[in-house]
This record gives structure tokens, sequence and C-alpha cells, in this order.
């Protein structure tokens, strides 16, 4: 026979699943469980932490226990970079994962800081700066509502950015385009883009902000932005909930044996 908690957790994810409890709706609180003769405070605690192991919920102090977003987010790969849409029209990366997704984006999803800070070891290398240098910092918090689903800080030069939208503090893109069409309007149009994933285990700190289960791990994100003459104007570090993206990328297939000599 199961134990108790396993008995509640299991029942508590069937509903889950058929739909009496939607993604987004909180659970009843433990004591209201023990008050209705699910078990006792401990039994319910092991139910609602077999549930959070499982990703079928998040739970935090002040928002108690959630249902979580079933389908992953789309985390586009070349289209998200796409210059109409943010040199020719108003939308930053982000967004553009969410129109794909067939998800709303609202005001405050993203929130930032902007520091001039001295370039960490991997920034100093991409940018080919000496030891000590400093750099614009603009580090991003970004959620899908309540949920917290990634962190970005994306490192600049000063003498790239300096004066522009991308160094004002206020919460939320840099204006129509985001960063990029900040750049863009600076003279520093992006013309190629580097990616490199790495899936490790989450930090504490990351643990706490990105509100993440038990033994969840994340994706980190190592993006290098240069112009057509090889000039770096950003490069960016993300943190991902690895569970909370489906990372989709589309492309020509490359065939450079029938390139053409110059």
């Amino acid at each position: 026979m199961a134990a108790k908690w396993r008995e509640l957790a299991d029942s508590l994810a069937e509903r889950i699943s058929n739909g009496e409890y939607a993604p987004g709706q909180r659970l009843p609180h433990i004591r209201d469980l023990v008050e209705a003769g699910e078990g006792s405070k401990s039994t319910v605690h092991a139910a609602y932490k077999a549930l959070e192991a499982a990703g079928l919920v998040t739970s935090s102090r002040g928002h108690g226990t959630v249902v979580r977003q079933q389908a992953p987010l789309k985390r586009l790969g070349i289209a998200r970079y796409d210059k109409a849409k943010w040199r020719d029209g108003d939308e930053v990366a982000f967004i553009a994962d969410r129109i794909a997704s067939g998800r709303a984006h609202r005001r405050g999803d993203q929130t930032q800081t902007v520091s001039l800070v001295t370039a960490p070891t991997v920034v100093a290398s991409a940018y080919g700066l000496p030891e000590g240098a400093e750099v614009y910092a603009r580090a991003r918090l970004v959620k899908e509502g309540d949920d917290p689903t990634h962190t970005l800080t994306s490192y600049y030069l000063p003498a790239h950015v300096e004066g522009t939208r991308i160094v004002d503090p206020t919460p939320g893109p840099a204006g129509r385009g985001g960063g990029f069409r900040v750049l863009f309007e600076a003279g520093y149009e992006i013309d190629h883009m580097r990616e490199e994933l790495f899936a490790r285990a989450a930090k504490p700190e990351e643990v706490a902000q990105l509100r993440l289960a038990p033994g969840e791990w994340v994706v980190e994100l190592h993006r290098t932005a240069t112009t057509a003459d090889g000039t770096v104007v950003e490069f960016a570090i993300g943190v991902h909930a690895a569970t909370r993206f489906a990372w989709t990328y589309d492309f020509e297939v490359p065939d450079t044996a029938r390139k053409e000599p110059s």
C-alpha cells in the first residue's frame, strides 16, 4: 500500500492533468487540506514537495503552491533575431518567443538594473579587454505572469552605449526594438550572432530567483553579437529554467563546399 503522502500526490497530479487545477491556479493551503481530512500537515507538505519535484507546481513564500504552465515556451533560435523585428518593428527577442508560443506578454514582464562593473573574465575575453576594465551590465529578470523564466545580463563597452537608452535604468525593454535597435541607431548594426549553451546544476541564488523546483537544472546561454566587420557590440549571459523552454532552431542547411572561391 502506498504511503498516504504518495496517494495524495497522485490524486492531486491527476486533478492537475485533467484540468481541475489549471495552469497558474494556486492549490489549496496545506491547512485547508488538513481540515478536509486529506492527512496531517506533514503528509500534505510531503505531497506538495513531490508535485514540485515532478515539475507540476512551483512553491514560494507569498505565492503558495501554483500549478505550472505545462507547455514550455518556445525559445526561438535564429528567427528571434530577425532584423525586421527590432530594426523595423517594436519586437524584442523575448517578446518574439512569446508570440511564437501563442502567449501574451504584459508590461512588467521584464525588469532590469543597469550598472558600470568590472568586466567578468568571460566578458573581458569576449571583448579582448585587459583585467580590471569596466563595462556596462544590463541585467534583466524576465517573467511570464508571476513566474520567472530566465535572467539575461548583457555587457557593453561604454564607448558604444554611453548616452543611449541602454544605460537608462528605467524597467522594461530599452524602447522600440530593445537594445539591438539602440545599437543600430548608434551606428552598430548587428550582423552576426554566436550562441553557446551549457546545461548545469542551478546555483542557490538562481534557485531562489527563478523559483526552481528541487533538483531542477538551468541552461546557461552565452551570446556574442558582432557587426559586419567583426566588432563585438554585445556579450550576454542568460540563465534559463530548463523545464520552461523548448529551444527551436530553423535554418537553411549550409553547404560550404559549394561556396565560390573568393
